[in-house]
């Protein structure tokens, strides 16, 4: 039987987890998610007149997650170390998502910010969407 985990805990690391910086206030990670293409390869004499595919690119999708929003927490702002500097500045960065497990199993990845969205309810929490782009191939350990 497989062991289960709450995902409470879950820490994202601008950097590495031993030497980054930790964005304060993040929740609700979605990603990265892994995939891969497929070619269809079927040809006239494939056996029994079936479909034959490849494996081709192999896709890491997107990494997205939402902040208790800061706006002079220098994680989150437009400078040096930001995530919206980094969204401006066309940065490549890497990151470092760590999951609460006996291990602390970390993924390892680079990836662009595109896209942060505040959001300012009246009656509600200042918070912000943040989208990545993973690029390359992730360290999945």
């Amino acid at each position: 039987m497989s062991n289960k985990y709450a995902a409470f805990g879950t820490k994202l690391y601008r950097g590495t987890s031993g030497a980054g910086t930790l964005i304060p206030g993040a929740k609700d990670f979605s990603g990265p998610g892994l995939s891969a293409d497929t070619v269809d390869v079927t040809t006239h004499d494939s056996p029994g007149a079936f479909e034959e595919h490849v494996v081709s690119i192999l896709r890491t999708g997107e990494v997205t997650f939402a902040i208790e929003y800061d706006p002079v927490d220098a994680s989150h702002k437009n400078a040096a170390g930001g995530l919206v500097a980094d969204l401006v500045g066309r940065a490549s960065t890497t990151y470092t998502l760590v999951f609460p497990d006996s291990g602390n199993t970390e993924w390892v990845f680079t990836a662009f910010v595109t896209g942060f969205a505040p959001t300012a309810p009246v009656d509600g929490d200042l918070t912000a969407d943040i989208t990545m782009k993973v690029t390359g191939q992730p360290t999945l350990a």
